[in-house]
């Protein structure tokens, strides 16, 4: 076997944009399936796709079926993965993997007791860009991780049926649909979060969710980090800037947090030791230069690291249910964070 059977449960939205076109690139990956309350023959006529599904019972009762991607709103999740697990069917799962971390600890057991690999999906460290700067870190380039900053904000005013507009549906706003990602991208480069701390806000935009998030976190090898969230910065204002300083030096990039597969990404690196400049111009040209990168679909790359698992029979250790935990209990906290000020030890 060479290729893995996939469903999209919800296949409108962030599917129908980005990872089912994704998927389709994939050499390992064979989508059987598409299964939405809505438009479901459209889609599936759009991509190719022999069957159109109106419901999860449907593709859970299709044998051949061995994966399901799930992109449906979040309040839905838990009760989805555990459908699937029961079934027999490996999971990816749009982030957050569910509202709180006592549902993410119910989907995560599920999978676990039925022996299927679980996987969440924030895409982004699979992104070309995100890969470089691993090995670049790996290889002792920068040194030892002292101060990062990620940037992720958008245009997203209110809309009749946003289900992210409504805590109850999404589990809040800004910080838990776009801050979660930046915590997980964050991880990759300097390990595990030890300490958080958040604002929330209610900015510009009149719906219940934070339209608002900033977070500071410290991680267990002494490294600090900004998060900064926002659901009111224009799109066309926000450069999206990824920031990672080192004792021997720092990369930038612009433009590859996101959806997107380019953008931009800038270093220098390898610096020794030097003595104390205490002029500080900090207008001198200080030897940036660009770093090439591969421009691969970070949907394609994630949805064929979990098919390549699946073939291989080995459980995935890229976004699995310990890392889905680890960011559902870092969440918590950051909202705990925001309602009364307070750091948080995770």
């Amino acid at each position: 076997m060479s290729t893995v059977t996939f469903a999209v449960v919800g296949a409108g939205g962030i599917a129908r944009r980005k990872t089912i076109p994704g998927m389709l690139q994939a050499d390992n990956i064979r989508l059987g399936a598409v299964m939405d309350v809505e438009g479901a023959a459209e889609i599936a006529a759009e991509f190719g796709v022999p069957r159109a599904c109106t419901s999860l019972d449907q593709v859970l009762a299709d044998r051949d079926i061995q994966a399901v991607y799930i992109a449906t709103p979040v309040y839905l999740h838990r009760a989805q993965v555990e459908a699937c697990a029961a079934a027999g069917k490996h999971v990816l799962c749009e982030k957050p993997l569910a509202l709180t971390p006592a549902e993410t600890q119910k989907a995560v057991a599920a999978c676990r007791q039925a022996g299927v690999f679980l996987q969440e999906g924030y895409m982004m460290r699979f992104h070309g860009a995100h890969q470089a700067i691993r090995g670049i870190i790996a290889a002792g380039r920068l040194g030892r991780i002292v101060s990062m900053r990620a940037q992720l904000s958008c245009w997203y005013p209110p809309i009749e049926g946003a289900w992210r507009q409504k805590p109850a549906l999404g589990g809040g706003g800004a910080l838990i649909d776009m801050a979660t990602h930046l915590y997980d991208l964050l991880q990759v480069f300097a390990g595990p979060i030890r300490r958080v701390v958040a604002l929330t806000g209610h900015l510009v935009q009149d719906y219940p969710s934070e339209d608002a998030a900033t977070t500071l976190l410290e991680f267990a090898n002494g490294a600090q980090a900004t998060v900064d969230t926002f659901f009111c910065v224009p799109d066309d204002a926000s450069r999206s800037r990824l920031e990672i300083y080192g004792s021997r030096g720092s990369v930038l990039s612009e433009g590859t947090v996101g959806q997107s597969r380019g953008g931009t990404l800038e270093g220098i690196l390898d610096l020794g030791d030097a003595s104390y400049d205490a002029a500080q111009n900090k207008d001198v040209e200080r030897g940036f230069r660009p770093i090439p990168f591969a421009a691969a679909d970070p949907y394609t790359a994630e949805c064929s690291y979990l098919a390549d698992c699946i073939l291989r029979g080995t459980p995935p250790t890229e976004n699995d249910g310990d890392n889905a935990l680890r960011i559902a209990h870092v969440t918590e906290l950051a909202y705990a964070s925001a309602r009364d000020g307070r750091v948080r030890v995770v």
